[in-house]
């Protein structure tokens, strides 16, 4: 009998532990935001951008905690969707749903990989263009070649990049010329038309903030999941939060806000004073850093699109894995392709809105999910949880934000 069995059909892998998918986490979130989109925040909110991110923090993080306890209920590949079927029991919202996050993602990763570029043009005398399409192609390489080691290399980048964003602070406080605003002009007035300012920088920080919700989308990859998601979801956000408000201020005071507000390489300017080596050697971090959050962004929408193909709701051809890399080949290709048009046409400010527009809206959808989850089912189980008010407050801060972008 078990001479003539067929093989088994390769399966993912459950090899990542808490301190590799907090890295994960932290990856696709510090490196796709701060390094790229301070200068646009600024522009928006002037000095009191800062604000603008820890206004965006408070909304991610009701929806982080109703993500924590959807994926212990579910901790399976192409999460959301399968949130969204369970809560509405309607597999054509879920494909959309999903296919939604899968977009945010593809837009998510293309608007890095323009940043990735721009910080590389400062090293390398090559066109924006060919910087891209090498960027890309590089990741994708990465994202075939297998979870454990894609992420591992992931995690590795993010203590660089994290160490990059430290590095600011210390330099910004203790270093730089304050050529910016000072610490009065930080604080701003409780009434104003400048909130509308902020409100408005709001998303484009939110957008720094997108990445803790791709940690769900590789839970079939995630060992002990029921633990390990919660507690990575809430340590991500702490830490980007933190850093997020720090480097903001440091980067305010050190140099003037129209300065940044132009800038594509919006935190070299900090070293703009320092020596060469110093400022060749944070470019090179940059660079790696907006590179990561690439990565990422490409291996959390391939799972998506495995996840949902696996479970019949797009074609199978996107749910073949690599024999030899047990990793979604497929769905990983259609993925680098499309991050790559999108890079090459469209300006970074549109993707950037966009893919905060897209999450926003993928939140709402979450979030009434829990609520109708929790009210049909009374039972307890094994699983985080978190009081019925926390997806509410989801919703509502979720639709504020998105309501501001059309203020």
């Amino acid at each position: 009998m078990s001479g003539n069995s067929a093989p088994e059909a390769p399966t993912l892998r459950r090899t990542l532990t808490l301190p590799l998918l907090t890295l994960y986490g932290l990856g696709v979130t510090v490196g796709a935001g701060i390094y790229v989109l301070i200068g646009t925040t600024v522009a928006q909110a002037g000095a009191y951008a800062w604000v603008s991110f820890l206004l965006a923090a408070i909304v991610v993080a009701f929806t982080a905690f109703s993500y924590a306890e959807l994926a212990t209920r579910f901790p399976v590949s192409a999460g959301e969707a399968a949130y969204v079927d369970a809560g509405f029991n309607s597999p054509n919202l879920a494909r959309l749903v999903g296919l939604l996050v899968v977009a945010s993602g593809m837009v998510s990763a293309s608007a890095v990989s323009v940043g990735a570029a721009g910080y590389l043009g400062g090293l390398i005398p090559v066109s924006q263009s060919v910087l891209i399409i090498a960027v890309v192609i590089s990741m994708g390489v990465l994202a075939w070649w297998g979870i454990t080691q894609s992420v591992s290399v992931a995690a590795l980048i993010t203590l660089i990049e994290i160490c990059g964003l430290i590095f600011v602070i210390s330099w910004g406080f203790g270093m730089s010329e304050n050529g910016g605003v000072t610490p009065a002009e930080l604080i701003p007035p409780l009434t104003g038309p400048h909130w509308s300012g902020i409100a408005a920088a709001s998303l484009l920080a939110f957008f720094a903030f997108i990445g803790f919700e791709d940690m769900v989308n590789v839970a079939e990859e995630v060992a002990d999941p029921r633990r390990t998601i919660p507690t990575a979801i809430i340590l991500t956000l702490i830490a980007a939060t933190i850093l997020y408000v720090a480097v903001s201020i440091a980067v305010l005071m050190s140099v003037p806000t129209d300065t940044l507000a132009v800038s594509a390489e919006p935190l070299t300017l900090v070293f703009a004073n320092a020596p060469s080596s110093v400022q060749v050697g944070f470019a090179a971090i940059a660079v790696v850093a907006t590179v990561n959050g690439v990565l990422i962004q490409m291996i959390m929408a391939s799972r998506v699109l495995y996840g949902m193909a696996d479970r019949g709701q797009l074609p199978t051809v996107l749910a073949r894995l690599s024999p030899r890399t047990q990793t979604p080949w497929v769905a990983t290709l259609f993925v680098a392709v499309a991050i790559m048009v999108l890079a090459l046409f469209l300006p970074i400010e549109s993707l950037a809105g966009w893919t905060s527009q897209i999450v926003l809206g993928v939140f709402v959808f979450v979030n009434i999910a829990l609520i109708m989850i929790k009210r049909g089912d009374s039972s307890g189980g094994d699983h985080f949880s978190v009081p019925m008010v926390v997806p509410v407050l989801g919703i509502v801060t979720s639709f504020v934000l998105l309501g501001s972008t059309f203020l």
